[in-house]
């Protein structure tokens, strides 16, 4: 399924909006992951273990997100966006969204 960040795609016409389509999901961090953050904190870098944490949580909202979109039958989905929020002390929320939408090739 193309997901994308624009409202158009080129050399296809959008026949129909199916409406908005999200995945969410909800990670907290792992007690011995915060520790190593910390001390990366102190000399600087990248924080791997939360790098991988955030990937894994955008692919999860990402593929919830599709699903919706698949249950809809859409051939694709457009306006594609990430939202991120605190919902406790450690954890945060990923939420996936953009319009699901039927579409059809233009003829060349």
């Amino acid at each position: 399924m193309l997901i994308i960040t624009t409202s158009t795609i080129p050399g296809f016409e959008i026949t129909e909006a199916l409406g908005l389509v999200r995945g969410t999901t909800v990670r907290a961090r792992h007690f011995g992951d915060d520790i190593i953050g910390a001390m990366k904190g102190l000399v600087g870098g990248e924080v791997h273990e939360y790098t991988k944490v955030v990937a894994e949580a955008r692919e999860e909202a990402i593929d919830r997100m599709k699903a919706e979109a698949f249950g809809l039958g859409a051939d694709a989905i457009i306006g594609f966006r990430f939202a991120t929020s605190e919902v406790a002390k450690n954890a945060a929320e990923v939420v996936a969204y953009g319009t699901a939408i039927k579409m059809v090739k233009h003829d060349s």
